[in-house]
C-alpha cells in the first residue's frame, strides 16, 4: 500500500467518526422533524446508505475503507499468509483507529444538535431476535464484500455495500449495526440511534458469529482464488487499493 501505516489509520478514525456521525446526527434530526417511527428510519437508512458510499469511494484508496473492526480481521485472516496482505501490525492500528473514531463521530454528532456530548443510551437491544438479525446483517455485509472481490468487481463497492446496509435496515429486527465500532459509538450517544452499553458486547459477540459465517460462505460459493483480475487489487469497502479483500 502507497499510504503510511499512520495515514491509513487516520483514514480509519475519520471515516468512522464521519460514518458514526451520519448515523446519530440523522437519527437526531428525524426525530426532531416526525414523530412517525417509520419516517424517522427512511431518513436514518437514507442518510446512513449516502454517506457510507461517499465514505468508501473517497478513504477507499488510503486505506482500504474498513471503518470496521470485523472487516479488518477478517481481511487479515484471509490474506495472512500473502506478502500484500493486512499485517498483525496493521491490525493493531486500524481497530483501536475506528473505535476511537466512533466514539468521536457520536460525540460530534451529539454537539451539533444540543445534546450532552456523553449520554448513555437507554435503548436496550438485548433481545435474541436482535442478535440473529446483527448475525445475518454482518455475514451477509462480509459475504457481500469478499464476493465481490473474488468476482472481480470490487470496484462496485462503494454503491454494493451502501446499498446493502440501506436495505439491511429495513431486512433485519436489529436494523444492521453490522460494525463493533460503530456499536460501541452508539453506546455513547442517547438519541434514536443509540444502544444501551449492556445490549454492547452481545452485540458485538453477534456479528463476529456473523463475520464467521460470511467468510465460510464466500469460501463455500466462491472458493479460496480470487478473480486473476483482483489478485493483487481489493479493498475492504470495495476500492481498488490493497491487496487483501475487505469488506459498512
Amino acid at each position: 500500500m502507497s499510504a503510511s501505516l499512520k495515514r491509513r489509520a487516520l483514514a480509519e478514525a475519520v471515516g468512522s467518526a464521519a460514518l458514526v456521525a451520519v448515523v446519530v446526527g440523522s437519527g437526531i434530526q428525524a426525530t426532531e422533524l416526525s414523530h412517525d417511527v417509520g419516517v424517522q428510519l427512511l431518513a436514518n437508512s437514507l442518510a446512513t446508505v449516502f454517506g457510507l458510499g461517499v465514505l468508501i469511494a473517497l478513504l477507499g484508496p488510503v486505506s482500504g475503507a474498513h471503518f470496521n473492526p470485523v472487516v479488518t480481521l477478517a481481511a487479515w485472516f484471509t490474506d495472512r499468509r500473502t506478502s500484500g496482505g493486512l499485517t498483525a501490525r496493521d491490525v493493531c492500528a486500524y481497530v483501536p483507529a475506528q473505535i476511537a473514531g466512533a466514539v468521536a463521530g457520536a460525540v460530534v454528532a451529539d454537539a451539533m444538535f444540543g445534546e450532552p456530548l456523553v449520554r448513555w443510551s437507554t435503548h436496550d437491544r438485548s433481545a435474541g431476535h436482535l442478535l440473529l438479525g446483527e448475525a445475518v446483517a454482518t455475514a451477509g455485509l462480509v459475504l457481500l464484500i469478499f464476493g465481490l472481490s473474488k468476482v472481480g468487481r470490487a470496484h462496485a463497492a462503494p454503491v454494493a455495500v451502501a446499498s446493502y446496509i440501506g436495505s439491511a435496515y429495513w431486512f433485519t429486527s436489529s436494523t444492521s449495526f453490522a460494525n463493533p465500532a460503530v456499536t460501541i459509538g452508539r453506546a455513547f450517544t442517547d438519541t434514536f440511534a443509540g444502544i444501551a452499553p449492556g445490549s454492547v458486547a452481545p452485540f458485538v459477540a453477534a456479528q463476529v458469529v456473523g463475520a464467521v459465517l460470511g467468510l465460510v460462505l464466500v469460501a463455500s460459493l466462491f472458493g479460496r482464488q480470487s478473480h486473476p483480475a483482483q489478485a493483487d487489487t481489493s479493498s475492504s469497502h470495495g476500492e481498488p487499493e490493497l491487496a487483501a479483500p475487505t469488506l459498512p
